[in-house]
């Protein structure tokens, strides 16, 4: 008879899915044809059934109720999404930053912003915006990686990503933190003005003195923030968090939130209580959402 194991996707690379077992111990796995049949895949950060037949093959052989996934990268079971973002060398898109929040509150994850490269320019005008949209925001210089003991208290006993564009230190930020990770990062391309990718795949790390996991996940480009998720225009909305002390307000049901009359939360941006730079984004990702197709849900 085949022993059965649960353990945590740590890692998954060539078709081979890593699971770290309660002990400590690692398995390389397959995953049944079942899952393919059924048009899902186990992800980093599943928590799975693991079988080991009498030879020592092991195949993940069933999923754990997820509580939450991403699209791109792959992943479930987040607590937290660290948003990385340089305030230079790449210029910061607080488009790109609030379309990763909103994908965060729609899946119910946390996003704390990292704003990095503090010691080449001014911090103060983006770390206003989100602290007044009500988010935690930290400021680390690339001389000087600090406050790291706080990252690790808001790290503690969760399953987090760090996730930003290509070039904005992530990695940097991380190996500051634990030097041990020594993951691996490159300098910031001068012609380009962007960095190299050097994150190729999703891994979870292990922080055993802060019982946390934590992932470096692939830098993107502008473009391919595009493809993490789908969040139709009736639900975005309430991935503003600073939006809905005013969504019951407005004098008409079914206000967008864009150009209507009577809408409280485009009087609450009248007043300065919600930031110009954030509503842009939301229009914008509203009239993105208007033109998804039906298909498009059933990708």
């Amino acid at each position: 008879m085949d022993n059965i194991c649960e353990g945590l996707i740590v890692r998954a690379l060539g078709g081979f899915y890593y699971v770290e077992a309660a002990d400590g111990k690692e398995y390389e796995c397959r995953a049944k044809g079942i899952f393919r049949k059924n048009g899902i895949s186990p992800v980093v950060g599943d928590k799975v059934k693991v079988e080991i037949d009498t030879q020592g093959l092991c195949m993940v052989s069933g999923i754990m109720p997820r509580k939450n996934e991403i699209l791109r990268p792959p992943m479930a079971n987040l607590d937290k999404l660290f948003i990385v973002t340089s305030i230079c060398e790449p210029l910061p898109s607080t488009e790109i930053i609030d379309k990763l929040i909103a994908i965060s509150e729609y899946k119910e994850i946390e996003p704390i912003i990292i704003i990095t490269k503090s010691d080449l320019a001014s911090t103060d005008e983006l770390e206003r915006i989100y602290i007044n949209a009500g988010f935690t925001v930290k400021t680390v210089s690339n001389k000087h990686f600090f406050p790291t003991e706080d990252i690790k208290e808001i790290l503690r006993n969760s399953i987090c990503a760090f996730t930003g564009n290509t070039g904005v230190g992530k990695s940097s930020f991380l190996n500051s933190l634990y030097p041990e990770l020594n993951i691996k990062t490159a300098q910031i391309s001068k012609k380009l003005g962007r960095g190299k990718h050097t994150t190729r795949h999703v891994q979870l790390y292990k922080l055993e003195d802060i019982n946390a996991y934590v992932a470096d996940t692939p830098g993107f480009s502008t473009i391919d923030v595009d493809r993490y998720d789908i969040i139709l225009k009736e639900n975005l909305q309430f991935c503003f968090r600073e939006f809905k002390p005013y969504i019951d307000k407005c004098k008409f049901s079914g206000c967008s939130h864009t150009v209507e009359k009577g809408c409280a939360v485009l009087e609450a941006l009248s007043e300065g209580k919600i930031e110009t730079s954030r509503h842009k984004s939301y229009v914008a990702l509203y009239n993105n959402a208007k033109n998804i197709k039906e298909w498009e849900l059933k990708k």
